[in-house]
């Protein structure tokens, strides 16, 4: 198959998959890959024919950064422009909300308080809600930690107003931590799509074509709900 040899020219499906974002991957038991993105990821090899090998990373960055160092063949991400220099997107089959997560008593009670002079915001280096922070925020400062866990670090310490994330683990940690809330309201809509580095294009168009067929039969909806995550599943492409 076409497709099979331009997305996987060694002979197997190399998958990274980033355990940083709980709503798509999960470990099992083995420390197996498990969630949305492994189901679909499994899915596309059986079509294929092909074996599959999982890669497997902390931080969506870092799966950014290996697309160009030939360490995967297809991944999960963010769809971004900054990215698309050496990344092709499928339109997005998830959709997931960026938010803020602030102290209880923080006189910050909305998304739109946050972008003002002064005020702080910790996030995840090269997050999707880092790049597109870095291009729409006019005022406040972006206080960059070198994954999710030095972000959350440098919120807990004090040195930020505000942890940027992504609304679903930070609900879990305020849950955890009384003395915090997650803002209403959201500053960015995430749209997860699956992806292949670029120069594959008879791979890619595959690929689009599949996270289609994937979203209206029904299967990233059972896939999300199989993993206990609740996410939006996108709308068809081109609809809104």
């Amino acid at each position: 198959m076409p497709a099979a040899k331009d997305l996987a020219p060694n002979g197997k499906l190399r998958v990274a998959i980033n355990f940083g974002n709980p709503v798509l991957a999960q470990r099992g038991p083995n420390g197996e890959p498990r969630g949305v993105s492994a189901a679909l990821a499994r899915e596309l090899a059986k079509r294929l024919n092909l074996p599959i090998d999982f890669v497997t990373f902390e931080e969506a960055g870092k799966v950014a950064e290996a697309a160009s160092q030939n360490k995967w063949d297809i991944a999960f991400l963010a769809i971004d422009p900054t990215r698309a220099a050496t990344i092709d997107f499928t339109p997005p089959y998830v959709l997931i909300e960026g938010t803020y997560l602030t102290p209880a008593n923080s006189p910050l009670q909305k998304v739109e308080d946050v972008d003002k002079d002064g005020i702080r915001i910790a996030v995840a280096e090269n997050s999707a809600y880092d790049l597109y922070l870095t291009r729409s925020l006019k005022h406040a400062k972006l206080v960059r930690g070198m994954n999710t866990a030095a972000a959350v670090a440098e919120f807990e310490q004090g040195k930020t107003d505000v942890l940027a994330g992504v609304r679903q683990p930070l609900d879990t940690y305020a849950k955890a931590h009384p003395g915090t809330r997650v803002m209403e309201g959201r500053f960015m809509s995430i749209q997860q799509a699956m992806c292949s580095p670029t120069g594959r294009e008879t791979g890619a168009r595959y690929l689009r074509n599949f996270i289609e067929e994937m979203k209206q039969s029904g299967f990233v909806a059972q896939a999300l709900a199989e993993s206990g995550q609740s996410a939006s599943v996108a709308p068809p492409a081109g609809e809104r």
